[in-house]
């Protein structure tokens, strides 16, 4: 979580001693989600404060439910299901449930002896490299292409955008969607695998939103 987002949040020390109503425990399931959603960023040495363990995170609790409740943590952007995506850290319906139940029930510790093992760093893919194309409004691809990557260009903080791509015999690819804007979603979305676009598709990207497209001609083509 961003500090700047969070340094007008008082750290909820006091609640050291609210009554315990939760099963779920850091040492269980709450370890486990930050280390595989949160800890690429909150960790020692990392681009924000630490939150690998027990006693980093207890003080942010309500902070932290906050954050993810209302989707501004992790910082990723993309619906999900809307593309799908490398690198994608952001939390399901069912993970956010969970850590808010755990903030509101008290946000209980557990036993150690089930923590997880100290979280590995995962590596973010490199943008691929290809040649880019510039989506305003719509484009026609004049060539058959494998989409590699997508980035916002354009985009107003708040505004939310769609981009498809529509195939000659009419079927629809969903590229990217994001919702509620921020500077922190500016960045490159690389699939998971290359969507293979004949010639002629057309790429379409909301009214008022701009983006780049990374793209790598089909062989033989």
């Amino acid at each position: 979580m961003d500090r700047r987002t969070l340094i007008l949040l008082v750290p909820m020390c006091a609640l050291a001693h609210d009554p315990i109503s939760t099963k779920i425990t850091w040492s269980r399931e709450i370890s486990r989600l930050m280390f595989a959603h949160c800890a690429s960023c909150h960790r020692e040495g990392g681009s924000s404060f630490p939150l690998t363990t027990y006693r980093q995170a207890r003080p942010w609790a309500v902070a932290i439910k906050d954050e993810v409740l209302s989707r501004r943590m992790p910082p990723w952007g993309a619906i999900e299901g809307f593309g799908d995506f490398r690198d994608d850290e952001s939390l399901t319906e069912t993970e956010i449930e969970i850590i808010a139940a755990w903030a509101e029930g008290g946000a209980p510790e557990g036993d150690p002896a089930l923590l997880p093992a100290a979280p590995e760093i995962p590596k973010v893919s490199p943008a691929p490299v290809g040649v880019e194309i510039v989506v305003d409004g719509r484009t026609v691809l004049p060539r058959a292409v494998r989409l590699m990557a997508i980035r916002p260009r354009t985009l107003a903080a708040g505004a939310s955008m769609q981009v498809i791509a529509r195939r000659p015999d009419g079927s629809i690819e969903p590229l990217l969607w994001i919702y509620n804007f921020q500077p922190a979603f500016l960045r490159s979305y690389v699939y998971r695998e290359p969507l293979a676009l004949p010639a002629g598709s057309e790429v379409e990207a909301s009214r008022g939103a701009v983006v780049l497209i990374t793209a790598t001609p089909e062989p033989g083509h």
